[in-house]
């Protein structure tokens, strides 16, 4: 009985800790089927078609499908595109300590759905990949406080805030080296329930592990960089937030396969193409 006791214990612990996860995550997917497209619950192998996307207030239509018959797309389709810089000590390097969350924007036609390809523009020479968590608003939101700003997040997801660095230094601002097309993968899917406070984030290049640390490690939590931006922006459901990268990147070239991976959210696989 003492055993058991102890158990129990550990197992509660690692729950308060976030380091496993309660039964209350629910992942949510967008997908087409038969030239279709539509939102849905993933549960294992099937998914329970919604009547419109879950931070919308989409509903249960009784179709099912499995999981196989149907392309994963990008989980949201935002209305805005934010993105925070330097978020890591790891990433920050010798830069100043940042007094708020430094926020940038990229473009809603950046983002594109696991396996989809992130397309090598013309001209670049530097294309990077940046693992981050993301954000994904569920209400809308204007000047909301630190301690009120996760009722407004609906979920996570995994995202590659792709950046061409050549770009990214010498133009007048992050236009091209942050916002061309292609260059948001987010997926595979909107995860409710974990505590996005502590969850691990990875990136593998063909493979190998390139980035790992938790967003415990983040200068500026999600609720703050939530907060921050709705004091001078309106955020609506759907919108996201890229929330920044750990550690140091390396360049892609076509043909290279970059995996994201969040702790309980799961693996955004995309191929670099020409």
């Amino acid at each position: 009985m003492k055993d058991l006791r102890q158990s129990v214990l550990a197992a509660l612990m690692l729950i308060a800790s976030g380091n496993i996860f309660a039964d209350d995550t629910t992942r949510y997917v967008r997908y087409s089927h038969d030239d279709v497209v539509s939102y849905g619950v993933q549960d294992g192998e099937t998914v329970r078609e919604l009547s419109a996307a879950p931070y919308l207030g989409g509903t249960a239509t009784g179709t099912t499908l499995d999981l196989a018959d149907v392309k994963l797309l990008a989980p949201a389709e935002p209305s805005k595109v934010f993105a925070v810089g330097y978020n890591y000590d790891s990433h920050r390097g010798d830069r100043v300590l940042p007094a708020h969350p430094p926020i940038f924007l990229k473009l809603p036609t950046t983002i594109i759905g696991p396996d989809a390809e992130i397309i090598y523009p013309d001209g670049a020479t530097d294309v990077h990949y940046e693992a981050e968590l993301v954000v994904v608003i569920g209400k809308t939101a204007s000047k909301v406080s630190v301690e009120d700003a996760g009722d407004y997040i609906f979920g996570v997801t995994a995202g590659n805030d792709v950046s061409e660095r050549v770009w990214q230094a010498n133009d007048l601002q992050w236009y091209r080296g942050k916002a061309t097309d292609t260059f948001g993968p987010l997926g595979p899917a909107i995860v409710t329930g974990l505590n996005y406070k502590d969850l691990l984030v990875q990136s593998r290049l063909n493979g190998e592990v390139m980035q790992s640390q938790r967003t415990s490690d983040h200068i500026h939590d999600v609720d703050a960089i939530v907060s921050f931006i709705s004091q001078t922006s309106t955020l609506y459901p759907g919108d996201v937030i890229y929330t920044g990268t750990p550690g140091s990147t390396t360049a892609m070239q076509p043909g290279d396969v970059i995996e994201i991976e969040i702790e309980g959210v799961g693996i955004l696989r995309n191929t670099i193409s020409r």
